[in-house]
């Protein structure tokens, strides 16, 4: 059995990340920081919600993915437990804004640039070496979400648009540094995905409810976290070789 470290897996696409990779027969090391920021206005992923996943083939661990300590522990977890890793999906994330970017509070811009892109960059160099150490020819991959925002400017959110261009642009340089080693890296870029980081842009946008953003998609509906995580879980796996260094769209049309 192949074996995966999933981070922000209390919730959203992180959780059902974590229920795609157990129904394909995966081991997981479900993580996730299970509190709130304080830098942050909205609640984020509970203890209880990560541990609902715990079972068989998946142990919960928390751990922030801002540090590197607890991103070390969560590697030796998965190969105490399970022999090795050989995949990481990098799901955390918050979003945060709904004022012009001068008007953003310091703390609020600087939780977003750590978790949606420093959060990212950490885990990647503490998770490749792990994936180095799988004896050759390997098949190990790093997957981060990053989203359409890294390509399409959102008003008043202008940090977490350059978070997650920092993630497309972190992803191109991991695929090029792992050539030859086996070892891929790519990203998938969700649109409006019904998950509590919509809901909560549709606070700071002043809108009744997330469904306002279906309108925005040409498929006119919000995208659900399983469809989002079936693609990521295809990027995990051995079937996705041929796939370094791309940024696989799951946004319902949104960047069209």
């Amino acid at each position: 059995m192949r074996t995966a470290l999933v981070t922000g897996a209390a919730r959203g696409i992180g959780a059902a990340t974590v229920r795609a990779l157990v129904n394909e027969g995966w081991n997981v090391v479900a993580t996730d920081r299970c509190a709130d920021d304080p830098r942050l206005p909205y609640p984020l992923g509970t203890r209880a919600e990560l541990e609902s996943l715990a079972g068989p083939t998946v142990t919960t661990l928390v751990a922030d993915t801002t540090s590197g300590g607890d991103l070390r522990n969560a590697v030796a977890v998965a190969e105490e437990t399970y022999g090795g890793l050989d995949a990481v999906l990098a799901v955390a994330g918050v979003v945060a804004g709904g004022v012009p970017l001068w008007e953003q509070p310091e703390d609020e811009v600087a939780a977003v640039l750590d978790v949606d892109l420093l959060g990212v960059l950490t885990l990647a160099r503490v998770t490749v070496p792990a994936l180095l150490r799988r004896p050759a020819p390997r098949s190990g991959r790093f997957v981060a979400v990053s989203s359409a925002a890294a390509t399409r400017g959102l008003p008043m959110l202008s940090a977490y648009c350059a978070a997650k261009a920092g993630v497309n642009g972190l992803i191109r340089g991991l695929a090029a540094e792992l050539r030859g080693t086996g070892i891929t890296a790519s990203c998938v870029s969700p649109g409006s995905t019904r998950t509590p980081v919509l809901e909560e842009s549709a606070r700071l946008y002043g809108l009744a409810d997330a469904e306002h953003f279906a309108r925005q998609q040409p498929l006119e509906r919000l995208l659900e976290p399983e469809e989002v995580a079936a693609a990521l879980v295809w990027l995990a796996s051995e079937q996705s070789s041929g796939v370094t260094g791309a940024d696989v769209a799951v946004d319902g049309g949104l960047a069209l």
